[in-house]
């Protein structure tokens, strides 16, 4: 069964929709929250990314000249692409108080709104958009727990040499603990999170601080002349070296997808209070090192440390990457969720692992495949200088359609004037195009990674959005509207039964499944509901408005269940909902049978909707997809499956 997709919500211009969450009492454990979770990401960089500049794929040779300017860099990447466009700018852009490349994709509103408002082409564009950068953060999802883990690993190059052979290993095996952990869910042990995340960047500022003060005429590439000259001096390796600089804001999408589990207040303050200092300090403080030492700074990060504090320091940057890594996966788990809820990918199966917090779900099939792709990456490219030659193309990409689709925001949900429009957009397209052209350069050494996990998994997201429309189009030409269908009940009526039957169906016309129903058993229950789940463009539908309900002829019902994209539906529950308001009379859930269509699908070779071959590949992921019995959560004992042959 494919869910109809719903009138789109109201972008709200403040963030009033979580206001009353983020003050008082709450905002202190909000922000230790959104600490934990939000920003362990970003909050890794400095591992990696200061290295990469001056011992990376692109290196530039150590100067103060160049130090100076690549500081300058990283300072106001943080300020202009974190601090403004994200926190201050994108993050006014909540659906409902969600955020998220497919949150922000659902405020444009291609599928309906976008159709009428900007025409047909610019649609679909606006749309491959938005699904790409989202399809995009699955090969993050496998990059960023490769290099964040085995960074904080190679600590051991620098205490223990002799024990460099183990770091692959070690690296696996932390790995294999966190995928296998995570159905086990994260709610128990989430309120560890922020204090850990808190001495982390306390830690990270204590380091700088120290380094800082033997050289502080680091401080003063604050001024972004330094960064400008760096251009005007050495225009090529500098523009290489933004590969390495966009490191430091790699986490910056994190920032918007988290929005909705934390508001924007508390994620704010946690940046601007502690973690931007904290940035800014340690890259500061590494800079000072390596100008100190350039002979002795191959790890910057870990020779700031103390010699008797490395092995803990080795522990702490372990348990702090396996929090990042976690922040990641459990991303992922609610992309895809997301994309079945909008109806680019197959129902999978998704287990809600926490009863109090929504966002805690584990989804096997996701999991297993990021695993399978981290370990490979790890083992494949074997060091984290290597990784971070293929990090960073996927992300810099869905920045800038971020940036493309935050415009149409602007212009036509915001109603601002047209010329701050065009000014702001471009500020930040040129920042993101630059970044994303910096990257390009890496595509032979490892970036065509996540462009390839990404390619493949906008064609699976495009095929089951096309294949769906075709196998409506399809079932469309075969059934009977339902008056028609009422109205011959009443002229040749069967025999009825007594309770209640529940048919799944995707349309207003009669499933197929009802028709060969009757066909084959010639007996009608006394009360039938057609329902259909429905797809909201907001994240959740209160319970207070889930169900629409009419009544019909014959004593059939016409039943619609309202779902958010960031609910999984349950029609069950449901149908409890509907017995307490006694919208339906003589209702028993407990008795209630339900009938859902298993289509087998005979492919043509007729090319004219859809080419042959996708046509197979989306008739392979309808049948390895989750069945509508346990996608909807229907009692498997009271569930009747009904088998019909669609051609497409």
């Amino acid at each position: 069964m494919t869910d109809q997709t719903a009138a789109p919500s109201t972008a709200s211009e403040t963030d009033g929709n979580r206001e009353s969450e983020d003050h008082g009492s709450a905002l202190p454990a909000l922000t230790l929250a959104a600490l934990g979770v939000v920003y362990g990401d970003i909050g890794t960089s400095p591992l990696y990314a200061l290295r990469e500049c001056f011992f990376g794929s692109n290196p530039l040779a150590v100067s103060p000249v160049n130090m100076l300017g690549v500081l300058s860099l990283i300072f106001w990447s943080l300020v202009l692409v974190i601090s403004v466009k994200y926190l201050l700018l994108v993050m006014r852009a909540d659906n409902n108080g969600e955020g998220g490349i497919l949150a922000l994709l659902a405020l444009v509103d291609p599928w309906r709104r976008g159709l009428k408002q900007y025409g047909r082409p610019l649609s679909m564009s606006l749309l491959l958009l938005g699904l790409f950068g989202a399809a995009l953060l699955f090969g993050d999802g496998m990059l960023t727990p490769a290099i964040s883990v085995l960074s904080a690993v190679e600590g051991l190059h620098v205490a223990a040499p002799e024990l460099k052979d183990f770091v692959i290993p070690i690296t696996i095996l932390i790995l294999v603990v966190l995928f296998a952990f995570q159905k086990h869910g994260t709610a128990r042990v989430g309120s560890l999170f922020g204090p850990i995340i808190i001495v982390w960047f306390l830690v990270l500022a204590a380091l700088g601080i120290a380094s800082i003060r033997e050289n502080p005429h680091v401080l003063v590439a604050i001024n972004p002349w330094y960064a400008l000259s760096l251009f005007l001096e050495s225009p090529q390796p500098a523009f290489l070296v933004l590969g390495a600089v966009f490191l430091v804001v790699t986490g910056g999408e994190a920032l918007y997808a988290d929005m909705g589990h934390f508001g924007s207040r508390p994620i704010r303050l946690a940046w601007f209070g502690l973690v931007l200092p904290a940035l800014l300090l340690n890259y500061f403080g590494q800079g000072a090192y390596i100008l100190a030492h350039p002979d002795d700074a191959l790890h910057p990060f870990y020779n700031l440390v103390p010699s008797w504090a490395v092995y803990p320091m080795i522990g702490l940057a372990t348990v702090v990457t396996v929090i990042a890594s976690q922040a990641v996966v459990s991303g992922a788990f609610s992309l895809i969720r997301q994309a079945v809820q909008l109806h680019q990918s197959p129902p999978l199966r998704v287990i809600q692992t926490s009863s109090e917090e929504i966002g805690q779900i584990y989804v096997p099939l996701m999991n297993w495949t990021l695993f399978v792709g981290t370990v490979s990456l790890v083992i494949g490219f074997g060091s984290s200088s290597r990784l971070a030659a293929a990090y960073g193309v996927a992300v810099s990409a869905t920045m800038v359609i971020t940036t493309m689709l935050a415009y149409f925001i602007m212009r036509d949900r915001w109603r601002w004037p047209t010329p701050m429009t065009y000014a702001v957009t471009a500020v930040f397209l040129v920042i993101d195009l630059s970044f994303f052209s910096a990257n390009l350069t890496k595509v032979e050494e490892g970036g065509w990674f996540p462009l390839v996990v990404g390619g493949a998994a906008l064609l699976l997201m495009t095929t089951w959005g096309r294949g769906n429309r075709l196998y409506r189009t399809k079932i469309g030409q075969r059934y009977i509207s339902v008056d028609d269908f009422l109205t011959s009940l009443q002229v040749d009526s069967p025999p009825r039964i007594s309770g209640t039957a529940v048919f799944l169906t995707s349309s207003d016309q009669i499933p197929g499944g009802l028709l060969h129903h009757l066909k084959l058993n010639r007996v009608l229950h006394e009360q039938v509901v057609l329902l259909t789940a429905v797809t909201e463009d907001v994240p959740r539908v209160p319970a207070s408005e889930r169900l629409e309900i009419k009544e019909l002829s014959c004593g059939f019902y016409r039943m619609y269940v309202h779902y958010g994209f960031m609910q999984s539906p349950n029609i069950p529950v449901a149908l409890k909902l509907c017995d307490e308001q006694e919208l339906i009379p003589d209702l028993d859930p407990d008795t209630v049978v339900y009938y859902a269509d298993r289509a087998t699908l005979v492919v043509t070779d007729d090319a004219e909707v859809m080419w042959p071959w996708r046509k197979r590949l989306y008739s392979f992921m309808a049948r390895n997809s989750q069945r509508a019995v346990d996608f909807y959560d229907l009692p498997p004992g009271r569930s009747v499956e009904l088998g019909i042959q669609v051609e497409i």
